[in-house]
């Protein structure tokens, strides 16, 4: 990551937050879920009540400027995140494509298992209908 994405601490009420901040990493997520919820810049403007420039700001990685905390997390709030996401994405960047893509295992392996034991319900209710349509033609 070069020079340039990385900034100083970020400063909260009580404090800087240990780490660099990753802006690149701010950038990218706020562009995905923008991306995926189809919306421009006008429209998130809009709704987190920050300006058209700031979101186009926060888009390309805030070169040059800070954004403040209260921003991302107005930002954050309108694309339906928790008001820190996006803090937590500059501080610690815990949306890593590599942890995003061992998440999006996790989720896949769940749902096959869910698919197999939906598999496994249908076949002992397909036994039990048949033992139950066998029970009453033999009356």
């Amino acid at each position: 990551m070069n020079d340039e994405n990385r900034r100083s601490p970020v400063y909260t009420a009580r404090g800087a937050i240990a780490g660099e901040e990753d802006w690149q990493a701010v950038a990218d997520a706020v562009n995905q879920r923008m991306a995926a919820r189809r919306i421009g810049q006008q429209k998130l403007a809009d709704t987190s009540g920050v300006s058209v420039s700031t979101v186009r700001q926060v888009q390309h990685g805030a070169h040059g400027r800070r954004v403040q905390n209260a921003t991302l997390s107005a930002i954050a709030h309108a694309l339906g995140w928790p008001d820190d996401h996006l803090i937590q994405i500059l501080v610690s960047n815990h949306t890593s494509a590599a942890s995003a893509d061992t998440i999006d295992q996790e989720i896949l392996a769940g749902i096959g298992r869910i698919e197999q034991r939906l598999d496994d319900i249908n076949h002992r209710l397909a036994a039990v209908e048949k033992r139950v349509t066998a029970g009453t033609t033999n009356r």
